[in-house]
């Protein structure tokens, strides 16, 4: 595929997800730009929010299960991604945050069904999920809004921060990719046209278990590949550096929610992301998911749901 090639995807309309009995496809103006996301189920919130370089439905096959315990799920695109607006600014992780935390106000108002309201939480706070980039921007959420954070989940990532910038340096061992991210324009270059190429092995080593389907690759990269699809995704690395020194001034005080720091076993190391957690939390709790890598939700999306929903149903230590 070329980059004059790039396909334009329409977005979803707003209606049923395919292959989703229950959930539905929705839109949201929060924060000066439009979210795509998905929604299902009854009972408290769950926000789960994707990384790179994927979209929503990577957690796909784990909202049915997770709703089927009791909780509304929902999914958004993060901006830059997916069916979301990609704005030109807006990526630090607490403008994120904030786009994430005015669409579950939006939730709490809505009543797409004649039903009644989404359950968010009310004054307990929503369940909130984040892996990769996405673990990022629920640690911001958190840390500006504590008391709306019930139960928090952090996994397969490290903190910016709180651990981060020690693993962004090639020389040292650490994760060369950051460093080339951040270089947005120049990353933007040398990745056009060759999305496939770049995107496909990352898939490949995220997913050992097979739970990514040639099916979810293809939907990945029609939304990479797609115009501002690869910049969009780069944009939330390009602040990682600052992103680091706004957390850790805005971390005055401990995070009063339990956390669960969880990585796959086949996924990133889980010490560095756990040591930054344990900076940040006193009660803090961590967990392996087998049989799975850093796509852990859909390489095992029944254990990921049982965990989940015991960690949300118990009290706090």
């Amino acid at each position: 595929m070329t980059a004059h090639s790039s396909p334009v995807i329409a977005p979803p309309a707003e209606g049923p997800v395919s292959g989703m009995d229950g959930f539905f496809h929705r839109y949201a103006d929060v924060n000066g730009t439009r979210l795509h996301y998905v929604v299902g189920g009854e009972g408290p919130l769950v926000v789960l929010l994707h990384g790179w370089p994927y979209t929503w439905a990577v957690w796909r096959r784990l909202m049915p299960l997770l709703a089927a315990t009791g909780f509304t799920v929902v999914a958004p695109d993060l901006r830059g991604t997916g069916d979301s607006g990609k704005p030109d600014s807006g990526y630090a992780k607490s403008e994120v945050a904030e786009d994430v935390r005015q669409l579950v106000g939006k939730l709490n108002s809505a009543d797409p069904d004649g039903t009644g309201r989404y359950d968010t939480g009310g004054p307990t706070g929503i369940n909130l999920v984040g892996m990769d980039i996405g673990a990022m921007v629920a640690h911001a959420y958190a840390t500006a809004h504590p008391r709306e954070v019930r139960r928090l989940v952090l996994s397969e990532s490290v903190l910016p921060g709180f651990g981060l910038e020690e693993l962004m340096n090639p020389a040292t061992g650490g994760y060369w990719h950051f460093g080339f991210h951040m270089q947005l324009d120049i990353a933007e270059l040398l990745t056009a046209g060759k999305e496939a190429a770049y995107l496909t092995p990352a898939w490949a080593i995220g997913s050992p278990a097979g739970g990514l389907t040639d099916a979810d690759r293809a939907e990945f990269l029609r939304h990479y590949s797609a115009p501002g699809g690869m910049r969009g995704g780069f944009q939330h690395y390009a602040t990682l550096l600052e992103d680091g020194r706004a957390i850790r001034a805005a971390s005055t005080t401990r995070l009063p929610m339990p956390v669960l720091v969880l990585n796959a076993v086949h996924g990133l190391p889980q010490a560095p992301l756990l040591e930054g957690v344990r900076q940040v939390a006193d009660d803090v709790r961590a967990d392996l998911v087998p049989d799975s890598g850093h796509a852990y939700p859909a390489d095992n999306p029944a254990w990921v749901a049982h965990r989940l929903a015991a960690f949300f149903a118990a009290p706090a230590a």
